[in-house]
């Protein structure tokens, strides 16, 4: 299983940034979403995060809400959010879970990361757990062996992302703008400020996200972070494909123009 560290060590000793994709399970299928995901993977993404459809999606644009819809209609559920970590995990990319907290509290926190480990998932990213209410998700993670990833804002203040990076063993995910998710013409000029407040308090790599979407866009962000994180970019391209196999050749050509730009 490749963990979160081992791929930093590995960005960090070719000089460039970790490459993050994300996508739900379920989408365009179950299958489906672990044919893209991998061929992300094969075409130079070193991070999967996939999400776990949830019918009140808080910080997700359109994009993101129809492919979660989708899922939904699709009947995902934990369990194939489950299968499709392990067979994305078998492509060799660090694999993570993005989640609203709600499911995982009604699941069960142990029994989820119990779960998520065993298949080898390395980790989650909780976007709407506040740190005050993270003790036991941080207990049962710690006891699984994953990791947890919260999130800064340009927003938040000093104090703020001390607390909020103290919760993060994985890496810091800094939110470029205030607002929901989506590829968007030019990443939020906040992005490298939070960046540069966020590293002195962070023990982990601090990764970037919200707005990428170009190759251009990515060799920015990367030029000041330690990730660069791609979500609403790919998902647009499956939704946009005709077919099954025009949608896995243009997420293969978006995740190789990004890895392209992280090593500018």
């Amino acid at each position: 299983m490749t963990t979160l560290a081992t791929v930093f060590e590995k960005a960090r000793a070719e000089n460039r940034a970790a490459l993050v994709g994300y996508l739900p399970a379920g989408f365009p299928t179950i299958d489906g979403a672990i044919a893209a995901a991998t061929a992300m993977v094969e075409a130079g993404c070193d991070v999967i995060e996939i999400g776990l459809p949830y019918s009140d999606p808080l910080m997700d644009g359109p994009t993101i809400q129809d492919a979660v819809h989708r899922a939904l209609e699709n009947g995902t559920r934990i369990a194939d959010v489950m299968r499709t970590v392990e067979g994305v995990a078998k492509s060799g990319a660090a694999t993570l879970v993005m989640t609203y907290w709600n499911p995982i509290d009604r699941y069960g926190a142990e029994r989820f990361a119990r779960e998520l480990a065993d298949a080898g998932g390395v980790g989650t990213i909780t976007p709407d757990l506040t740190p005050e209410e993270a003790g036991p998700w941080r207990e049962a993670s710690a006891a699984a062996g994953i990791d947890t990833v919260f999130l800064v804002a340009p927003s938040s203040t000093e104090e703020r992302i001390g607390v909020v990076a103290d919760c993060c063993t994985g890496f810091v995910y800094a939110a470029s703008l205030m607002g929901v998710t989506g590829a968007r013409e030019s990443v939020g000029q906040a992005a490298e400020g939070l960046v540069k407040r966020t590293r002195p308090h962070a023990k982990v790599p601090v990764c970037v996200g919200l707005g990428v979407g170009t190759g251009s866009q990515a060799a920015e962000v990367a030029a000041y972070a330690d990730g660069v994180i791609v979500g609403s970019a790919f998902i647009r391209r499956l939704l946009d494909a005709p077919n099954e196999q025009e949608g896995l050749r243009a997420v293969r050509e978006l995740a190789a123009e990004l890895a392209e730009g992280v090593r500018r």
